[in-house]
């Protein structure tokens, strides 16, 4: 089967630490969070990092105040994922970058037991050329949905327009807002849940509140009281995976029909394929011009449905 993947090649990324003592590999992992803490480990111990200057191999290197740390990423290599005419429901399209609106059951990038058939199929259908600094299996996702997740993504198209959504998000000048329907009403009309998340320790498919885990923030505020459910309004300061919904189970209330984290019954199951979670706004400044973008999506068909009969 011939490649059917083109991405661009090296980019290099630069950072001083202000902290002492964290592990190489766990330090880059806070610092680039687009990047899995195995692949870094890959690329420190094939000798694409350099504090001061000096190839560092060992991902064990106990990172010091000052040191100033070279992340090179290496061309990704060619991998046969194809382009497959998926519709795509495009919000906002330049040379630069696109903005979509993904559907709830469709996966974003290949992963075992989902080889195609994935967002980043139909992506290289519609554009051949993405970003390729989350490697050959995520060209072009700078930021991603779970599986049952619908709503807004940016998508990149170059490896500088990339670098720059990333840092908007790592530094909250971009903003994602989400719509969830939840168990049960909330006491208060809103709060913040500041509490670390990590790998659930018995359930590896899991994530899970953990005091060594890595920080999580989600803001949320009360919308509107159903039946039995409520209607919140969630803002990310952090982007850990399935954040919104470990911190809304966390605080007592999950997010309606999560197979994973909540409690689905027939009502709700009956209208969604998984979590009632909707990615609603995103907001972020054009790497090029420094316009300011602002786009937002309602609900899909299921959600709005479930939200009607909870009413």
């Amino acid at each position: 089967m011939a490649n059917c993947l083109h991405i661009n090649t090296t980019a290099e990324l630069r950072t001083t630490a202000t902290t002492g003592g964290d592990r190489l590999d766990r330090y880059l992992a806070q610092q680039y969070p687009q990047f899995s803490r195995s692949y870094l480990q890959k690329l420190i111990s094939q000798g694409y990092v350099r504090v001061h200057q000096q190839v560092q191999s060992d991902k064990n290197y106990a990172v010091q105040t000052g040191d100033v740390i070279l992340l090179s990423i290496p061309p990704a290599q060619p991998l046969t994922i194809c382009p497959q005419a998926i519709p795509l429901d495009i919000v906002f399209e330049d040379e630069e970058l696109l903005v979509v609106n993904k559907p709830a059951g469709l996966v974003v990038h290949p992963a075992p037991g989902h080889s195609d058939h994935t967002l980043v199929n139909a992506l290289l259908a519609h554009c051949p050329t993405l970003s390729g600094i989350n490697g050959t299996e995520r060209p072009g996702i700078v930021h991603r949905l779970d599986k049952d997740t619908s709503g807004l993504m940016v998508v990149a198209k170059t490896d500088r327009a990339h670098q720059d959504l990333q840092r908007q998000i790592q530094q909250k000048t971009a903003q994602r807002r989400y719509l969830g329907i939840v168990e049960g009403v909330p006491k208060l009309p809103k709060g913040t849940i500041d509490a670390p998340i990590a790998r659930h320790p018995s359930d590896r498919q899991k994530m899970a509140v953990v005091p060594t885990g890595r920080p999580a923030i989600t803001h949320w505020q009360l919308v509107e009281k159903l039946r039995h459910h409520a209607l919140l309004q969630f803002d990310l300061a952090t982007g850990r995976t399935h954040q919104i919904r470990v911190h809304a189970a966390y605080m007592g209330h999950a997010i309606a029909n999560d197979p994973v984290y909540g409690h689905p019954n027939k009502t709700t199951q009956k209208y969604l394929p998984g979590q009632a979670l909707h990615a609603w706004q995103l907001h972020f400044q054009h790497p090029s011009t420094g316009q300011t973008l602002s786009f937002q999506v309602d609900p899909p068909e299921g959600f709005q449905r479930l939200l009607q009969n909870l009413r």
